[in-house]
């Protein structure tokens, strides 16, 4: 689709061009037959200039590739309603043009909403020097969860104020869908208070895009999901299933920062020799989940009752595998993991992830990665 709007763009701008050459004599063309003065040659000049300055930004991946894209649709126009006999076709163009503008702006306005979030987000954290994290810290626990922290080797490091990561996501919209979607995600998230920000980037069928951004803070959660970056698909907040839902992922998330495990706001239970109940309540919102383990104290799945959406009369089961573990900044965490959904027809398995980077106490804000 990039590709065609910018041979599209290309095309439009050249044919600007004509009107330039007739109005300076430059060259002979019987495509436009009214007369043309120097100055508005001089526009039609501008109008292509403005279309392959379009060109360059939207390759580059300019986030203003729209702004100057727009100017460039109204001097088009304006030259096109003065020579309309001749013009009028290059209307269509500079819709589709517009159309894509429109996008565009879309985009960036979500972009800037995700930087704004993020910055509130950050500022409110509790960012300090932390304490090096003790094995007494972790009397009283279940044993395989204190077996799990001491095995992921957080021993003798800092405990974590915050976390940046990216993902790499494969995704399954429906349960009937057999082709697995592709897109980026980016994720934040803060200990002291808890709270979380993530926001995706992916493609439907490989045309439409889809852009979307969850979020928990002050126990509340929020789901925005929009069609290129303009149609609202999902717009979900001050809702008490959406609330526990979010905590729910926060508490199933906490493996790939171990030492959030140790906070106020969560209470363990010993379940069996491998399994442990975990429980978090904050600001009104309460959830729980089940942590599983091998024998060694690696992560194997997190499982609990979740509510699929808003509308859900009752949760459902889900369940998020670790496939594959890996050591980054000195800590054991699952770097690729499976969330399904059971349902009555059976296994759903929606979401397969991968962690391309991840950081811990970062000073500053991150700059959203995702191109949206």
């Amino acid at each position: 689709m990039r590709i065609a709007l910018v041979i599209l763009i290309g095309i439009h701008g050249i044919i600007h061009l004509f009107g330039f050459f007739k109005a300076f004599d430059v060259l002979k063309f019987d495509i436009i037959s009214q007369p043309i003065s120097r100055t508005f040659g001089i526009f039609w000049l501008l109008a292509f200039l403005l279309f392959a300055t379009t060109i360059t930004l939207k390759t580059i991946q300019s986030k203003f590739w729209w702004l100057v894209g727009f100017f460039a649709v109204v001097v088009s126009q304006v030259l096109i309603f003065n020579y309309w006999s001749d013009a009028k076709f290059g209307s269509i163009a500079n819709v589709i043009i517009l159309f894509a503008i429109i996008i565009g702006y879309s985009g960036f306005n979500f972009q800037q909403k995700i930087k704004a979030e993020r910055r509130s987000l950050f500022e409110n954290s509790q960012f300090k020097k932390q304490a090096i994290i003790t094995e007494e810290e972790l009397v009283g626990l279940p044993s395989i969860v204190q077996k799990w922290l001491i095995n992921s080797g957080i021993i003798g490091k800092s405990h974590i104020s915050n976390v940046h990561l990216t993902q790499e996501l494969q995704l399954k919209m429906k349960p009937e869908q057999t082709n697995w979607n592709y897109g980026t995600a980016e994720q934040y998230f803060i200990i002291q208070p808890p709270a979380f920000h993530w926001n995706i980037n992916t493609e439907m069928n490989s045309i439409l895009s889809i852009t979307g951004r969850d979020k928990f803070e002050a126990g509340k959660g929020e789901m925005l999901i929009k069609l290129l970056s303009l149609i609202p698909i999902a717009n979900v907040k001050n809702d008490k299933k959406i609330n526990q839902a979010a905590l729910q992922r926060y508490l199933a998330e906490i493996v790939w920062f171990p030492s959030a495990s140790l906070s106020q706001h969560l209470k363990w239970e010993s379940i069996d020799d491998y399994s442990a109940k975990v429980t978090m309540e904050y600001k009104g919102a309460v959830g729980s989940g089940e942590f599983h383990f091998d024998e060694d104290g690696s992560f194997k799945k997190f499982v609990t009752m979740r509510y699929r959406d808003s509308n859900a009369t009752k949760p459902t089961k889900w369940t998020v595998l670790a496939t594959k573990s890996e050591i980054h900044n000195g800590i054991k965490i699952p770097v690729e993991c499976e969330a399904s959904w059971e349902l009555e027809e059976g296994e759903w398995i929606w979401l397969k992830l991968k962690i391309t980077d991840i950081q811990y106490n970062v000073k500053a804000m991150p700059v959203p990665g995702p191109k949206i």
